[in-house]
């Protein structure tokens, strides 16, 4: 099942499968399709509420479908604090693989669910932005959203 919902960083669509989401996409244009189930209902009003600032953490059922790599560095991702960034070599260290930072690096571009385990709180050394399968200026919108800090 699908939904897609408006955002300030445009059309979000999410999957459900199973009763888990396992992908958020940004569709261009698109028109919003209401959710049609009650756990996509319940992630729109959570990404609304993340959206307006209301909402620091996400309480939803993920499963994002990838290598064991990327999911020991999609975890890592979730420990990641509401408004706290860390670097690609910190993300590694998390993950008990401190040599793996490039490797790290293209496993958060593969995540299936930006936002929701969020990539988007990993930068560069340094301070620098790094890279973002969704845009940096949609990186630098979330960034700007929880206030963290960052150099262009």
């Amino acid at each position: 099942m699908i939904c897609r919902m408006d955002s300030p960083l445009g059309i979000i669509t999410l999957t459900e499968e199973s009763g888990a989401l396992t992908a958020l996409d940004f569709t261009p244009d698109s028109v919003p399709l209401p959710p049609a189930s009650p756990l996509l209902q319940s992630a729109c009003l959570q990404l609304e509420e993340y959206f307006s600032g209301s909402r620091k953490a996400f309480s939803l059922p993920l499963s994002p479908k990838g290598t064991a790599f990327q999911q020991r560095v999609w975890q890592g991702l979730l420990t990641i604090p509401y408004g706290k960034s860390i670097t690609y070599a910190q993300l590694a260290q998390i993950i008990g693989n401190p040599a793996a930072c490039r490797a790290v690096g293209g496993a958060n571009g593969k995540n299936p669910l930006p936002i929701l385990i969020p990539c988007h709180r990993v930068i560069a050394a340094g301070g620098r932005l790094g890279g973002y399968s969704c845009g940096l200026e949609r990186k630098i919108l979330l960034l700007n959203l929880e206030k963290i800090p960052f150099l262009r």
